[in-house]
């Protein structure tokens, strides 16, 4: 059996490679820190990770990202890793509201969609005007979020003032539309700007009048983008090479098992790797995972206070989700795709329904992920993902039963139940998009809440963590330091939220909070940085951290070596004899 080549000691032990993980992985290892990562998968990514199947390939969670174009939050710590990171592409058509009796393309000029309404509703002109206007001003809130991203556990008195004068700034805009949520919310909220109901059956799937509003605002400022070249997975690839460019160290197999500790400081960690236990030692654990499983499975009862775990199983969380995955026999736009996500909902059930999981009312989304990178499938075929919210919860833990470590066992009715949803949904978009989709599909692969726990960890297959909200920022469910000296959160669960920005976020803080203490000259210059205070080069070109040489490149997808295959045959069979 083949031993791990584990170095005796590390400043730095992280638990998952996801973005959170490696992001601090990454910026650590840049300030001249050891570091040992540990995976449970056989590969990195979490969310991102993305699989292969047969010459396509598909993104596991991704709809669209945000704070990834050039100034956002996401990018603005990528610049300071390397210049060679993967680069989201801007979107032009963003969403399609499709309902029983309308549809309608947002795009990335959001007043082209407010003039058609104008047009066919003039009656309600100056409330499409006000409700247009509400969410510009929405959207601008989020144009300066990336130059007030770190945490207050870093900050002095005087920096915590300050900040909390930003944090205050960027919510006055919110203010006005909290409390608008639910069937009776909703119509009160947009009564406020639509008499024609009408108007209203576009947002029949929207739980609260934010979500109506904050996707047009994104929209106004360009913050909608498509993942990278070769999908969302290149992603951790590039960290993952950063962390290895600086000589440290990830492994792949390895689930945790327990803290180390002297007294109440983590010293490390033990875990099992293809049946062996092996013990890594180091002066930090930042568990990038989910944080019931370190603070109830990886850690002594005493350690954590019980009304803290209390509030951590209360926590409002965001849904898991099925995803249907499909690669096709023809291009996606040959079936009348394109570049936008689809919703498709019905104003005919109530809004409850939309995200109640039953796979025959929630609302689906449609995406065309080879339209967007043909990259991502051979050529003349293509790939196509449904996706609707889902709970683990349904039909009692989808018909698995726990096994004694808590993993969900797995069996055939567990299997024969996901392909009936996976039918019912691609049976949907038949009848209302697509007719004949199912003639061109070759093979499609289903993801449920209990394939997202099985490759996460994370509590009941939740996509993002907990929710932003009154309840959960008075629980103070999102936090970085622990009870436990030296163990600090660094995934997605340390902040209220979820996707590739705060995932990023999180990561970074986590960095910032260890070079505090272990590197100061590091500390000032990624905090002044994260605070606007000063320039990416003059972050590269501190002393306080290493120089990368930006050799990265992007990988070729599965389908690209297809192509270079079959070029490379042609010109052999054209030598002569």
């Amino acid at each position: 059996m083949q031993q791990l080549d584990l170095k005796p000691y590390y400043d730095v032990t992280i638990i998952g490679a996801g973005v959170g993980g490696l992001t601090a992985a990454a910026l650590l290892s840049k300030a001249g820190l050891s570091v040992c990562v540990l995976e449970m998968a056989d590969h990195a990514g979490g969310y991102l990770a993305g699989f292969r199947r047969k010459h396509f390939l598909f993104d596991t969670a991704i709809h669209w990202l945000n704070q990834c174009a050039p100034g956002g939050m996401a990018c603005k710590i990528f610049d300071i890793l390397g210049s060679d990171h993967p680069i989201a592409i801007p979107q032009k058509r963003i969403r399609r509201y499709k309902g029983d009796s309308f549809d309608y393309l947002l795009t990335n000029n959001p007043d082209e969609l407010k003039e058609q309404l104008i047009r066919e509703f003039p009656e309600d002109k100056e409330g499409i005007i006000r409700f247009f206007k509400a969410a510009k001003r929405l959207g601008h809130a989020f144009v300066n979020f990336s130059n007030f991203f770190r945490t207050e556990e870093t900050m002095t008195f005087l920096e915590k003032l300050a900040n909390k004068r930003h944090l205050l700034k960027f919510a006055m805009p919110f203010i006005p539309f909290l409390g608008y949520e639910g069937e009776e919310g909703m119509k009160k909220g947009l009564n406020k700007y639509f008499k024609n109901k009408k108007i209203h059956r576009i947002f029949s799937s929207d739980s609260n009048l934010l979500s109506c509003l904050v996707p047009i605002g994104w929209a106004y400022y360009g913050d909608f983008q498509s993942p990278p070249k070769g999908g969302g997975q290149v992603i951790p690839q590039w960290l993952e090479h950063i962390v290895g460019y600086y000589k440290n160290d990830i492994y792949y197999k390895c689930r945790v098992k327990k803290i180390l500790l002297e007294g109440n400081k983590a010293t490390g960690v033990q875990f099992e790797h293809r049946g062996a236990e092996y013990e890594v030692h180091s002066k930090y654990v930042v568990p990038a995972c989910d944080v019931e499983t370190v603070y109830e499975k990886m850690l002594p009862e005493e350690m954590i206070p019980a009304k803290m775990k209390a509030r951590l199983k209360a926590a409002d969380l965001y849904s898991s989700s099925v995803t249907v995955s499909i690669a096709l026999d023809c291009p996606t736009e040959e079936l009348g795709f394109n570049e936008e996500a689809i919703h498709l909902g019905s104003e005919s059930i109530p809004r409850s329904e939309h995200l109640s999981g039953d796979p025959e009312k929630t609302e689906l989304s449609i995406l065309p992920p080879s339209l967007r990178d043909k990259s991502l499938a051979p050529q003349g075929q293509g790939t196509l993902v449904i996706f609707m919210p889902a709970y683990m919860s349904y039909k009692e833990n989808w018909l698995t039963h726990k096994d004694e470590a808590g993993n969900y066992v797995r069996n055939e009715e567990y299997e024969k139940l996901k392909n009936e949803i996976a039918e019912v949904l691609i049976r949907r978009v038949e009848e209302r998009i697509v007719p004949g989709l199912r003639k061109h599909i070759l093979f499609f692969n289903v993801a449920t809440p209990v394939t997202h726990h099985r490759y996460t960890g994370n509590k009941n297959g939740t996509m993002m963590g907990a929710k932003p909200g009154r309840a959960n920022m008075q629980n103070k469910i999102a936090h970085y330091r622990t009870p436990v000296k030296n163990m600090i959160l660094g995934g997605h669960w340390a902040e209220l939220g979820g996707g590739v920005p705060i995932a990023v976020k999180a990561g970074a803080n986590a960095s910032l909070l260890i070079l505090q203490q272990e590197n100061i000259g590091a500390f000032k210059a990624l905090a002044d940085y994260m605070d606007a205070k000063t320039t990416a080069e003059s972050v590269i070109n501190s002393p306080s951290f290493k120089p990368y040489d930006n050799s990265w490149v992007y990988p070729l997808t599965p389908a690209e070596k297809l192509a270079l295959r079959s070029v490379n045959e042609l010109k052999n069979n054209d030598r002569p004899e």
